[in-house]
């Protein structure tokens, strides 16, 4: 009884002790075959459709009113990374709507010849509540042809989704390119934008 106890002990101990840089938990993202499914059924709904509009309004306010957008959505514009942030809990959307336009940004954006370089979940206990971070990091596939540079498409792109207590809060978007003078600069965030954010 007492290994039981001291086993039980260790997990809380390892909890409290985490951080995002020491997870308790660190998992590869597997879908189930019923959330693929579900996932499919999303797709071709009225809420995939009002996410994917919504989105696109917010990136045209953007572009010519920045003072006018939803304060559920921000947009990052620096040299070597642009992207946007959702706050999700602004929003009415549900946990699982939450995970399905994470996914659907990852399928979107390897129909651009990006592979998935990793697709991971972390959890870590924060003073008030439990953080979750599920994230996809994609790289661009590219060919080294001698005397050119190196294209890097619209650079790496990470999509991450973050929960607190089990409740969807954060969901960032962001390409980040390289400076590198092995490197030709990186496509229009634009074009970017355009191809994901089609439905």
């Amino acid at each position: 009884m007492k290994d039981v106890w001291d086993f039980i002990k260790g997990l809380f101990q390892k909890e409290e002790e985490s951080s995002s840089s020491n997870p308790y938990l660190h998992e590869q993202i597997e879908r189930t075959e019923e959330e693929k499914n579900a996932y499919e059924i999303w797709k071709g709904s009225l809420t995939h459709r009002r996410m994917m509009d919504w989105l696109n309004d917010q990136y045209a306010i953007w572009q010519a009113l920045p003072d006018d957008i939803d304060p559920a959505i921000d947009f990052l514009d620096m040299p070597s990374s642009k992207g946007f942030a959702i706050h999700l809990y602004k929003t009415e959307y549900r946990k699982t709507d939450a995970i399905h336009l994470f996914d659907y940004l990852k399928e979107q954006v390897q129909r651009l010849n990006y592979k998935s370089q990793m697709s991971d979940t972390r959890t870590w206990s924060q003073k008030s509540w439990v953080e979750t971070v599920e994230r996809h990091y994609l790289k661009p596939r590219t060919f080294f042809e001698a005397e050119k540079l190196i294209n890097q498409r619209f650079g790496n792109i990470t999509i991450e989704l973050s929960f607190r207590n089990d409740r969807p809060h954060h969901l960032k978007f962001r390409a980040t390119g390289y400076s590198d003078r092995l490197y030709a600069e990186t496509a229009d965030f634009n074009d970017l934008m355009q191809a994901v954010l089609v439905s």
